[in-house]
C-alpha cells in the first residue's frame, strides 16, 4: 500500500518570535498527533504554499503588513482547491466585534487569542487534524468504491457479453440442429422414392407402363436429390467467398423471363395468376448465378403461395439511384413481423418451415442474398404479416446498354460417332453411364482404375476419355498428364467428371490438361455436347 502522508498545519505570521513561539509548541504534540509543521512569513508566501500543498488547518496572524490576515484568508478561500482549509485567525484577545465579524465573513473557522494558552492550541489543532485524517480516510475509501465499481461493471458487462454469445451460439447450434433433421428427411424421401422404383422394375410381374412410370420417378428424384447438393454446395461458396463470377452486359427483364418460362414449361405455374410487367434494364452479372437469383425468388412465391394465387413480377430502372430493380410479389403466407428481419440468414427457413409441407431447405433465401451482395447490391423483403403475402425487391447496379450481336452460324458437326474411353471406379456409375452412351449410339470402353485406363488409351486410342478424378492407384489428374505426355494419346479429347465445382478445382482440372470440367451428377445433355454431340441424336 502507498504510504499516507501526514496531514499539515500552516502558521503565518510576519513576527519572528510569534512564528517561532507557535511552532515549537506545535512541535511538541507533531509526533503524538501524527501531523506536519509548516511556516510562511507573510499573505504572498502562504498562498503560494497553499498552490503546492494540502492543508488541514491553518493558523493566520491578523495583523500582517502588505496583505493582512482577512486578504489572505478571502484569496485563500476563492481556489477551487482550497476553498474548504479550516482557518484559525490569531489576534489578540481585545480585538474588537467588527474585526471578529469581519474573520468570520472571510471563512474563519475559529480563533486564537494571544497570548496563546497550549492546552487550547493543542485541543484546537487535535480536533482539526483529526478531521483531515477522517476525511482522507474517506477519501480513499471513495476512491476504491469507485475504482471496484468500475471493475464490477466492466465484469458485469463482460458476462452480460458472454450469456449474449452463448444463447446465440445455443440458438445458432438449435438451428443447425433443425437444418440437420430436415437435411436427412429431405435426402431420404428422393433416396427412398428410388429404391422403390428400382426395385419395382426388377419385379417380374411389372408391365411396361410401371416401368415407364418407375423410370419417370427416378430421373424426377436424382434431379431433386441434384438441386439439395447444387444448393448446399453454391451457399457453402458464396459464405466463404469461393464463388467467382464471369460478368457480361446482360439484359435482365430477358433473363427473368427465360427463368418463368421453364417453370411454366414444368407445369409449376399452371394453378397461378401470373402478371409480369417487364422493362429492360441492364446489369453487369454473371448470368448463371443471376439465373439462381431469379429461379430461387419465383419458385419461393410459388412454393409458399396457395393454389389460386397470384404472383406479380416486375422489372424496372431507378433512375435515382442508377439501379436496376426485380420485384416479385405474391399473395401466400406472408412474413411474421418477429421473422422478416431475418429471411435471409442461413437455417432460418428451416426452422419455421419444420412441417416440410412446402419442401426444400430453406436456404434459398440465403443463397440469394449472398449472390446479389457478390454483384454490388442488396435485396429486402417486405410482408404485412402472415396470411398478407410477401414482396421481395432485388436491387442491382445499372450498366450501359449493349447492342445485341448477330450469332455466328453453328459449324457442322461431324456425324459419326466418336469412340469413348470412360475410366470410372465406381462399378455402379461406370456400368449406368456406359449403358447410357450406348443407348445414345456410342462405342464406349471401360476402365475401372487409372492405370488401367491409361493403358487402354495407347491400345484402343479412343477420340473421347471422361476421367474420374477420384481414382484408385493414379489420380484422374495424373492419368491427363500422362495421356498428354504421350504422343500417341495427347490427341484424346479429356474430359473430368469430379464432385468438386469450386473454381479451384476447375483451374487445377484445365491444368492438368483436360478439355472440359463437368460436375456430378452430369445431365445427359451436357455430357452429350462436351462429346462432342452437336445434334441430338435418337436413342436406340
Amino acid at each position: 500500500m502507498p504510504k499516507t502522508e501526514k496531514p499539515k498545519i500552516l502558521v503565518v505570521n510576519d513576527d519572528a518570535a510569534s512564528l517561532l513561539a507557535l511552532t515549537s509548541l506545535l512541535d511538541q504534540w507533531a509526533a503524538q498527533t501524527n501531523y506536519e509543521v509548516m511556516t510562511a512569513r507573510s499573505g504572498q508566501e502562504a498562498l503560494r504554499q497553499v498552490l503546492l500543498h494540502d492543508f488541514a488547518v491553518i493558523l493566520l496572524d491578523v495583523n500582517m503588513p502588505g496583505m493582512d490576515g482577512f486578504e489572505t484568508a478571502e484569496a485563500i478561500h476563492q481556489r477551487a482547491r482550497s476553498a474548504d482549509i479550516p482557518i484559525i485567525f490569531v489576534t489578540a484577545f481585545l480585538a474588537d466585534e467588527i474585526d471578529r465579524v469581519k474573520a468570520y465573513q472571510r471563512g474563519a473557522a475559529d480563533f486564537l487569542f494571544t497570548p496563546v494558552i497550549p492546552q487550547i492550541l493543542h485541543a484546537k489543532v487535535s480536533v482539526f487534524v483529526a478531521l483531515a485524517m477522517k476525511n482522507e480516510e474517506l477519501r480513499r475509501q471513495t476512491q476504491k468504491l469507485s475504482q471496484r465499481t468500475t471493475e464490477l461493471t466492466a465484469t458485469n458487462k463482460r458476462l452480460t457479453r458472454e450469456m449474449e454469445e452463448r444463447q446465440a451460439a445455443e440458438r445458432k447450434n438449435h438451428a443447425k440442429d433443425e437444418f440437420l433433421a430436415m437435411l436427412g428427411h429431405e435426402l431420404r424421401n428422393p433416396l427412398s422414392a428410388i429404391s422403390s422404383a428400382a426395385s419395382l422394375i426388377g419385379l417380374a410381374g411389372a408391365g411396361p407402363e410401371v416401368v415407364n412410370r418407375a423410370k419417370m420417378i427416378i430421373q424426377r428424384q436424382s434431379q431433386h436429390l441434384s438441386r439439395i447438393v447444387d444448393d448446399l454446395l453454391d451457399l457453402s461458396r458464396a459464405m466463404s467467398g469461393k464463388i467467382l463470377l464471369a460478368r457480361q452486359p446482360l439484359e435482365m427483364s430477358a433473363l427473368v423471363s427465360a427463368c418463368l418460362d421453364t417453370f411454366k414449361a414444368t407445369g409449376r405455374t399452371g394453378n397461378y395468376t401470373i402478371d409480369t410487367d417487364m422493362q429492360p434494364g441492364w446489369v453487369d452479372g454473371d448470368p448463371t448465378r443471376l439465373e439462381q437469383i431469379a429461379t430461387n425468388l419465383i419458385d419461393n412465391a410459388l412454393k409458399y403461395t396457395p393454389h389460386g394465387g397470384s404472383i406479380h413480377i416486375s422489372m424496372r430502372d431507378d433512375d435515382h439511384h442508377n439501379q436496376v430493380l426485380l420485384t416479385v410479389r405474391d399473395t401466400g403466407v406472408g412474413i411474421a413481423p418477429d421473422l422478416l428481419p431475418h429471411v435471409f440468414d442461413v437455417f432460418v427457413q428451416g426452422s419455421i418451415t419444420i412441417d416440410r409441407s412446402q419442401g426444400g431447405l430453406g436456404i434459398g433465401l440465403a443463397l440469394v442474398r449472398r449472390l446479389v451482395e457478390l454483384h454490388g447490391g442488396s435485396v429486402s423483403a417486405d410482408s404485412n404479416g402472415a396470411g398478407e403475402g410477401s414482396t421481395f425487391t432485388i436491387r442491382l447496379p445499372r450498366t450501359t446498354a449493349v447492342a445485341a450481336s448477330v450469332p455466328h452460324a453453328a459449324q457442322a458437326v461431324d456425324a459419326g460417332k466418336p469412340t469413348v474411353l470412360l475410366i470410372e471406379d465406381n462399378e455402379d456409375g461406370r456400368e449406368m453411364m456406359a449403358t447410357m452412351l450406348d443407348a445414345y449410339g456410342y462405342s464406349v470402353q471401360q476402365a475401372a482404375d487409372g492405370v488401367q485406363g491409361v493403358q487402354m488409351a495407347h491400345a484402343g486410342a479412343p477420340d473421347v476419355a471422361l476421367v474420374d478424378i477420384g481414382l484408385p492407384g493414379i489420380d484422374g489428374y495424373e492419368v491427363a498428364r500422362r495421356l498428354r505426355g504421350s504422343d500417341t494419346t495427347r490427341h484424346i479429347r479429356l474430359i473430368a467428371l469430379t464432385g468438386y465445382g469450386l473454381a479451384d478445382d476447375q483451374r487445377r482440372v484445365l491444368e492438368a490438361g483436360f478439355d472440359v470440367h463437368l460436375v456430378k451428377p452430369v445431365d445427359i445433355n451436357h455430357l452429350l455436347a462436351a462429346i462432342g454431340c452437336g445434334h441430338e441424336v435418337a436413342a436406340k
